[in-house]
């Protein structure tokens, strides 16, 4: 395509523009509702998967020793807890330190065990990787001083159940969103060109390509996108920066944390500004097919 014959496409984009000055904020503004919406939908489905990440990847195991063990049995068993094909890491825990932690989840009411603790010692075992966890848990079980092994396997199933339906249920939302500003993009070239039918058809009369003709219109959807991402980019980020800086300090002491901003909010002004212009050249698209066909 030379230049000129570009440049013309741009200058005519863009008196469509003015000339449907009503429907073209129309469409920019069902574009800018549809992004942010969509926006928000991707921050919550990318932090619903970094949190289930962080859940898989910090299963540990809890190895109870038996009440019966010696401090020298309870060395020994760390040695063998070690050994064990895809440990990472084997902490130990008094059973002080386990009735704390019980009283700082479940109340005070625990403290009455403070007298006659009932716990086991316990070793925490951390595997190399989550698909580790189930073939260690077995292992440990079977070491001498074990009493009893656990882990929050129904716990990260039940987190990956409601990661699995937030997908879902986004994906299903975003793609309702996205046919609607198509709809609303459409409909607003569709009445450009109405306008324009007779200069449309002057020009295939006299020799015009399809894609001479319908440059302009594609690049006046590609334009509505373009400045409808443009809020939602911005409201993005100051959103999500605020929730973050809110988030991270309770966050903190765990072992979860949200995406940080500046990834999150790449993440999104892309995805934002790539559907924004798909979106209203594809509406464009589906508009001019009809005033084409002479």
């Amino acid at each position: 395509m030379k230049p000129r014959t570009l440049t013309r496409h741009f200058r005519e984009s863009f008196k469509s523009l003015h000339r449907n000055g009503l429907m073209t904020f129309a469409a920019i503004s069902a574009v800018t509702v549809t992004l942010v919406l969509v926006g928000f939908f991707m921050i919550t489905m990318l932090n619903v998967n970094k949190l289930a990440t962080d859940v898989e990847d910090n299963v540990k195991i809890n190895a109870n020793i038996d009440l019966a063990a010696t401090k020298k049995d309870e060395a020994k068993v760390e040695k063998e807890l070690q050994k064990l094909t895809g440990v990472e890491k084997v902490t130990f825990s008094s059973k002080n330190n386990e009735l704390k932690k019980m009283i700082k989840a479940y109340g005070d009411s625990f403290e009455l065990f403070e007298q006659s603790n009932p716990l086991h010692d316990v070793y925490v075992i951390e595997a190399k990787t989550p698909s580790d966890v189930e073939k260690v848990a077995l292992a440990a079980e079977k070491v001498t001083n074990i009493d009893s092994v656990s882990y929050n396997a129904k716990t990260v199933g039940k987190v990956f159940d409601v990661v699995k339906w937030v997908r879902y249920i986004g994906v299903f939302l975003i793609a309702a969103l996205l046919l609607t500003a198509m709809f609303l993009i459409s409909n607003t070239i569709k009445i450009a060109i109405y306008s324009r039918r007779t200069e449309v058809e002057i020009q295939k009369l006299v020799g015009a390509t399809n894609g001479f003709i319908r440059w302009p219109f594609l690049l006046e959807g590609a334009w509505i996108g373009l400045f409808g991402a443009i809020i939602p980019i911005g409201l993005t980020w100051l959103v999500y920066y605020q929730v973050y800086k809110w988030m991270m300090p309770t966050l903190a002491p765990t072992y979860y944390s949200l995406l940080p901003v500046g990834q999150m909010v790449g993440i999104v002004s892309i995805t934002a500004l790539l559907i924004g212009i798909l979106v209203g050249m594809f509406g464009s698209v589906l508009s001019i097919r009809k005033f084409l066909k002479i």
